[in-house]
C-alpha cells in the first residue's frame, strides 16, 4: 500500500496558518507546554533564538505554535513551534498561541524533520539520525521516508550512508569542521579506513576543499607489483587498480553518478569487469533503479511489431 506524503499544506502546518483557519487559537500557559520528544534537532542555534526573543518581546508570538493533547489534562506536546515556545519563555511570556493538532509518533517525527529541513535548522548528521529513525522505529522504506519529507530517494540513501563514517569524522561533520561534501568524497574510501583516516587528517590540518580532497581521494595509492598481476584468463586481481588516466576518469564518474564505490579493472587483452559496491537491499534496488530500470508496459520494442 502506498503511504501518502505529508501533502502541500505542509508548510502552513507547520507554521500554524492552514490550521488557523479552520480551528480555534487557544492560549496555553506556557508550563503546560512540552516540547517534541522526536525533535530531530540536538542544539539550537544561539544566536537566531536570541533574535527570535527580541522580536516576540516586541510583537508576541504572531504564529501559534501546532500542539497535540497528552494523556496528562490540559498538557500538550508540541509538533511544531518549539523555537518559539523557547523564546517566549525568555521573553517572559505566560501563555502562547497554540492550536490543537490530532498527530501520532510518525506524524510528529515526520513535521518535525520537514519544518526544521525547510529553515535550514539541522545539521547532515542529525538529518540522517532523523531518517534513520523514520526507517527503524516505523519501519519505512527509503522510497517511503523520501515521499514523506519530499526528497529523491538518492538524497536520503546518501544522507544515511554519512552515518557509516567513524565517529571522529562524523562529530567533526557535526561540528562543521568538515562539509559534506568532504564525508561524501571520505565515504569511498569506506573500505579504507586507514587511507580514509589520513586523508581526514590532511583535510583538517591543511584546509583542503572538497575539491582537492576529492582529487586526493581519486589517487592510486601505491600497490604492491603482485597486486597487478592477472589471473588465469587475463582477468585482474581484485586489488589492482588501474592507473590510466581514462581509466580513473571513467571511475570517477561512475562513482559520481550512482553514488557509491565504483572500480573499472580492465584486462590487458582487451575488456574488463566493472565492481560496483551496494550496501544493502535498498540501495541494490536504487542501483537497478539507475542501471536497469524495469520496461514500461506501454514500451513496444520495434522488433516486437509485426507488419500487418
Amino acid at each position: 500500500m502506498r503511504r501518502s506524503g505529508l501533502g502541500r499544506g505542509l508548510s502552513e502546518l507547520i507554521s500554524g496558518e492552514a490550521l488557523a483557519r479552520t480551528r480555534a487559537v487557544l492560549e496555553v500557559h506556557i508550563d503546560k507546554l512540552e516540547p517534541n520528544p522526536y525533535q530531530p534537532r540536538q542544539a539550537m542555534n544561539e544566536e537566531a533564538l536570541e533574535e527570535l526573543t527580541l522580536s516576540i518581546e516586541t510583537h508576541g508570538v504572531v504564529q501559534p505554535v501546532v500542539v497535540r493533547r497528552t494523556p496528562e489534562e490540559d498538557v500538550f506536546q508540541i509538533i511544531a513551534g518549539e523555537r518559539r515556545w523557547r523564546a517566549a519563555r525568555r521573553a517572559g511570556l505566560q501563555t502562547v498561541p497554540c492550536i490543537i493538532h490530532e498527530a501520532d509518533d510518525e506524524k510528529m517525527l515526520e513535521i518535525a524533520l520537514v519544518e526544521n529541513l525547510q529553515r535550514n535548522d539541522l545539521g547532515p548528521i542529525e538529518t540522517a539520525m532523523a531518517l534513520r529513525h523514520l526507517v527503524q522505529e516505523f519501519g519505512l522504506t527509503q522510497d517511503q521516508v523520501a515521499e514523506q519529507i519530499g526528497c529523491s530517494r538518492s538524497s536520503v540513501a546518501n544522507s544515511l550512508r554519512l552515518l557509516e563514517l567513524p565517529m571522529e569524522i562524523k562529530e567533526a561533520l557535526a561540528g562543521g569542521l568538515i562539509s559534506t561534501g568532504h564525508a561524501r568524497a571520505l565515504l569511498s574510501l569506506s573500505d579504507e579506513p586507514e587511507r580514509m583516516h589520513a586523508i581526514f587528517q590532511r583535510i583538517v590540518d591543511e584546509g583542503l576543499s572538497v575539491r582537492e580532497t576529492e582529487a586526493l581521494v581519486r589517487e592510486t595509492p601505491p600497490i604492491e607489483e603482485s597486486e597487478h598481476q592477472e589471473q588465469p584468463g587475463g582477468e585482474p586481481l581484485p586489488g589492482a587498480q588501474p592507473t590510466d588516466p581514462h581509466i580513473q576518469e571513467v571511475t570517477r564518474r561512475l562513482r559520481d553518478n550512482l553514488g557509491t564505490k565504483v572500480a573499472v579493472l580492465p584486462k590487458s587483452k582487451g575488456g574488463g569487469t566493472i565492481h560496483i559496491v551496494y550496501h544493502d537491499a535498498e540501495d541494490l534496488d536504487r542501483l537497478l533503479a539507475m542501471i536497469a530500470p524495469r520496461q514500461p508496459r506501454s514500451y513496444i520494442r520495434l522488433g516486437d511489431v509485426r507488419p500487418q
